[in-house]
């Protein structure tokens, strides 16, 4: 399989919330995350994303998580991609859907969420938490502040097992890190 070129992410944490939020009520959604595979291809079809996610679907060192509300599960909130790279989880690409983007977004932290997920994923499969990513340069610092993210090298960041804790107990109120440990 050809090797694909690393992408720079450059997704802005809008607020670090317990969920997402509706922008216009400030009311609190429930959500969940939806692993898609190349025969949902059609499904990212109703929006105009920034990145060719049914290139993602297609490649199989990766996997693509969906965020819904329980509400609508239909309707795609934001898209990540990460890669198991044995012992870390990379953070291949993460979008917020166009309608979560800008002044006139329907929802805040989206793009936080799918952070958390990551992390989470890494405590699930033993990873202690820890995920990584390159930054676009003018974001590193917004990586820093707003995700306890740290650089590495270059444009790579990761988070470690603290802010990763952090991150997944702020999005998964039950989460307990040692039980998947043991399950894991």
């Amino acid at each position: 399989m050809a090797k694909s070129k690393t992408r720079r992410l450059d997704f802005e944490v809008d607020k670090m919330s317990n969920s997402i939020e509706q922008v216009r009520t400030g009311k609190v959604f429930v959500t969940r995350l939806v692993q898609l595979y190349p025969s949902d291809a059609a499904l990212l079809s109703s929006q105009e994303w920034q990145f060719d996610w049914t290139l993602e679907l297609r490649n199989a060192d990766h996997e693509v998580y969906a965020l819904t509300t329980v509400d609508e599960p239909e309707v795609f909130q934001g898209l990540i991609s990460i890669s198991d790279m044995d012992d870390h989880i990379f953070m291949d690409l993460l979008e917020s859907a166009p309608f979560n983007i800008g002044r006139a977004k329907h929802y805040t932290g989206v793009p936080s969420n799918l952070v958390a997920f990551a992390c989470h994923r890494s405590f699930k499969i033993g990873y202690a938490g820890v995920i990584a990513f390159e930054a676009k340069t003018k974001l590193i610092s917004h990586y820093e502040k707003t995700l306890g993210a740290k650089l590495i090298g270059g444009n790579r960041m990761f988070i470690n097992t603290p802010e990763a804790h952090s991150l997944v107990r702020n999005y998964l109120k039950n989460f307990d890190e040692d039980r998947l440990q043991e399950a894991g």
